[in-house]
């Protein structure tokens, strides 16, 4: 059972209280998944962020998004890690919010405060394995399930039972306790904020200064994450994922749904890592963009292209 497709459905259930709308933020795949969810329980204001900029992908400013007044609860998703989309923006509206910081935290700092009635929820890619996911909600939100809430779903259930209403995920906590010991010992989320910030920097630099490879995202809303690009002929794909998997670079295939390559570069991917998979992509370019492959698709792709 997939967690964030869970926590999709126990939003609205925790939080409508005696409403029957919320605002729904649209800026991808993740987002979209939430709409489809919540339209079980509730009408959303659905308002579409997407926008498209030079023929980049982009996203509205928060200024210009079209809330409505009687909403329960806002949501959004900070971080589209298939779409590789981010809003770095900071909610500062009186309206409660709901962000489902999949993969951010413990990325940067968030700060709750009253005056923003903020709402956080996350799932573990960056904290631990799946299957655990850690909701941070202000106590007054408690107590207001719909009675169709299973009560493994119920906040206060949950809260009044010190998270162990069931048995929880024993494995996936202490694995999450020994990453938030790291974390400390290795400066905390601000340190890890600028290592993450020089890891995406090192990446799209090189991305941005080839005509080989190419990200469809606009800047301004680059993931720091998960970073998608694609090669200027497609049909090197296959090549690319081989040889990157040769040189010890696993994962790289971009989700079904955009296709392309995508590197999740996460807290537990160091800068070196980076570094390598940079040096091969710098190196891939160099040779096939000379290498005969390119005038004839219908040849075999042979390993000896990185040993010219």
């Amino acid at each position: 059972m997939a967690v964030v497709a869970v926590s999709f459905a126990a939003v609205p259930l925790n939080i409508l209280g005696d409403k029957t709308t919320a605002d729904y933020v649209d800026a991808g795949y993740w987002a979209a998944s939430a709409i489809k969810e919540a339209k079980k329980y509730c009408t959303p204001n659905v308002f579409d962020a997407k926008v498209t900029v030079d023929g980049l992908r982009a996203v509205k400013p928060m200024r210009e998004w079209q809330l409505s007044d009687n909403a329960a609860y806002m949501h959004y998703c900070p971080n589209e890690t298939i779409d590789g989309i981010a809003i770095d923006e900071r909610q500062t509206s009186a309206q409660m919010w709901w962000s489902p910081l999949t993969s951010l935290q413990p990325f940067f700092p968030v700060r709750l405060t009253s005056a923003v009635w903020c709402n956080l929820r996350w799932r573990a890619e960056n904290i631990g394995p799946a299957g655990l996911t850690i909701v941070i909600v202000r106590e007054d939100l408690l107590g207001k399930a719909n009675i169709a809430c299973p009560s493994i779903l119920d906040y206060s259930i949950l809260n009044d039972n010190g998270s162990m209403f069931n048995t929880p995920p024993t494995f996936a906590w202490y694995l999450s306790g020994l990453v938030f010991k790291w974390l400390k010992a290795n400066g905390g989320v601000a340190e890890m904020d600028k290592i993450n910030q020089q890891k995406a920097e090192l990446l799209y630099g090189v991305i941005d200064n080839s005509d080989f490879y190419r990200n469809d995202v606009a800047k301004a809303n680059r993931s720091r994450m998960n970073v998608p690009f694609q090669l200027a002929d497609s049909a090197l794909d296959k090549l690319f994922l081989e040889e990157s998997f040769a040189a010890g670079l696993h994962a790289l295939k971009g989700h079904r749904v955009v296709g392309g390559m995508r590197a999740s570069i996460y807290n537990a991917m160091p800068l070196e890592g980076v570094k390598a998979l940079t040096d091969f992509m710098v190196e891939f370019d160099a040779v096939t963009v000379n290498a005969e492959i390119l005038l004839n698709p219908h040849s075999q792709p042979v390993g000896f292209l990185f040993l010219l």
